[in-house]
């Protein structure tokens, strides 16, 4: 059984038990990113960034 899922962060592949869901949106961020302070998804960031950068 292969309970492995990809970081939706930094594309990581690691156990899906090691991981916590995006604040966003709820899909897997990698244990190692959640460390880093990462919690949200590279399209949720994406779209956090958009919607606070100045003149957007």
């Amino acid at each position: 059984m292969n309970d492995a899922m990809q970081c939706r962060s930094c594309g990581r592949e690691e156990r899906a038990s090691e991981g916590y869901p995006c604040t966003g949106c709820g899909t897997f961020v990698c244990q190692v990113c959640n460390i880093r302070g990462i919690v949200l998804c590279s399209a949720c960031q994406a779209k956090a960034e958009s919607t606070s950068a100045p003149g957007a």
